[in-house]
């Protein structure tokens, strides 16, 4: 039995708009998702269209309004020129300077009913979504993703669910956004939904209440124990859609898994932001239980600089900092620049949580003054210990299995066998040599009590 698992790669944060735009690019049926918003008879019309975020291709989902759809429409006959408007909306749910929060929920934190048309209510929107003809997952999942959207709204703001309003523009795209999304991901056919720690980016969002710090607090009351560091520069890259639609899927986060990738996608924010594509990818395959399982993985940051005006014992010190700073690995390699200058490039290993302060460390310490860093997948071999005595005292002795359980590599751990050699003065190749000896005998002796 094959289980079909969903991966969101959140190196850049997620929004409704760039959830979309990857289902579309992974192979969901754009005109699904335009017959989803029209079945919601709330005034939706969406738009796709390929951009670039960081060199990459990617859809980019656009929702728009009866009169946003009318005056584009009108804009694109003035002058005669070809229409080519990009509909990117300072309201709309991709990653902008002003928070989605400063339109999407418009509390009003008073007893009487709300009756203004030109704001939907909780109630109102459930119920929009409950006489759409559209599956029964479709609309269980997006009234889920709603509910949960008003339930942290009125949290944070100590009023009853029921007094929650939706200003009517950002309610249209939030609801274009949310059921589009559970029909896209309905559409996939995946049975468990994973996704990689969430970037949530920094610095401040404007809301209808004033500026607040990122993640707005409708963002961090949706995300609650999910894991979040921040990277780039200075914005909202986790919405409060995109979070309803993490919860909405009941995401579980960890790292990549062991799949087979059937279909990828690139989903567009509306920002091209440098050294940082806006982007959030989405794998679609078959679990690892199915193909075999191999060693687990997770992600690992790389982050990268070339330095030639720097002395030898300069790098060697930021290096030793890197390493207490909490760099898995930091190693230098020369290089050859431009106009025949010899460099250093310097790389360093990491979490991704860590590249805002390793990143700081390097602008701090070193003569750089630009750099670049990536996410990439760390494969790692299960570890253990196993204790040998030698002569001199005990050396712990690191064993790497395979996914078999057979024994990949074993070696003795540097620091006990240092300590042993500095403590009797002895070679430190000597001890090394006779406690992988003293463990080879003894898997040796092993192996015979089994036969």
């Amino acid at each position: 039995m094959t289980m079909r698992i969903g991966y969101l790669e959140c190196f850049s944060g997620i929004s409704g708009d760039m959830l979309l735009g990857a289902l579309v690019d992974a192979g969901v049926p754009f005109a699904l998702l335009e017959e989803t918003a029209a079945a919601l008879n709330v005034g939706a019309r969406l738009t796709m269209r390929k951009v670039m975020r960081g060199g990459l291709s990617a859809t980019k989902i656009d929702v728009l309004t009866s009169d946003q759809a009318e005056a584009a429409h009108d804009h694109s006959h003035e002058g005669g020129s070809e229409h080519s408007h990009s509909h990117d909306r300072e309201h709309n749910h991709e990653h902008h300077t002003h928070s989605e929060a400063a339109h999407q929920a418009h509390l009003h934190e008073h007893s009487e009913p709300h009756t203004h048309a030109s704001h939907r209510s909780l109630s109102s929107i459930l119920s929009i979504i409950r006489s759409a003809p559209l599956a029964g997952p479709v609309k269980d999942r997006a009234s889920r993703a709603f509910q949960l959207l008003g339930e942290a709204e009125a949290a944070i703001h100590a009023i009853p669910v029921e007094q929650v309003h939706f200003h009517e523009v950002g309610a249209v795209d939030t609801i274009a956004d949310i059921v589009c999304a559970a029909a896209g991901c309905h559409a996939l056919g995946v049975e468990s939904w994973l996704a990689s720690p969430l970037n949530v980016g920094s610095g401040t969002v404007v809301c209808a209440h004033g500026t607040l710090p990122v993640p707005a607090p409708a963002t961090l009351a949706l995300l609650g124990d999910a894991p979040v560091y921040s990277a780039g520069e200075p914005m909202e890259r986790v919405t409060p859609t995109g979070a309803a639609l993490l919860r909405m899927l009941d995401v579980h986060y960890g790292p990549l898994p062991s799949m087979r990738v059937e279909a990828s996608g690139y989903g567009a924010g509306g920002r091209d932001t440098p050294g940082q594509p806006n982007l959030v990818r989405v794998l679609v395959g078959e679990a690892a239980e199915a193909i075999g399982d191999s060693a687990p993985t997770e992600p690992i940051a790389v982050i990268e600089t070339t330095i030639d005006d720097a002395s030898p014992q300069l790098l060697g010190y930021v290096s030793d900092l890197l390493l207490a700073a909490g760099a898995w690995d930091v190693y230098r390699q020369a290089v050859q620049m431009k106009k025949g200058r010899t460099g250093v490039q310097m790389t360093v290993l990491c979490r991704p949580d860590l590249v805002p302060v390793l990143r700081d460390l390097l602008f701090r310490e070193t003569t750089t003054i630009g750099l670049r860093w990536r996410l990439e997948t760390k494969l790692a071999l299960p570890r253990e210990f196993a204790e040998v005595e030698t002569v001199w005292g005990k050396v712990r002795i690191k064993i790497a299995r395979l996914s078999s359980g057979a024994i990949a590599n074993a070696a003795p751990e540097y620091e006990d066998c240092r300590a042993l050699a500095e403590q009797y003065a002895v070679p430190l190749k000597q001890v090394m040599q006779e406690a992988m000896r003293i463990y080879l005998n003894l898997q040796a002796g092993a192996a015979e009590v089994r036969a």
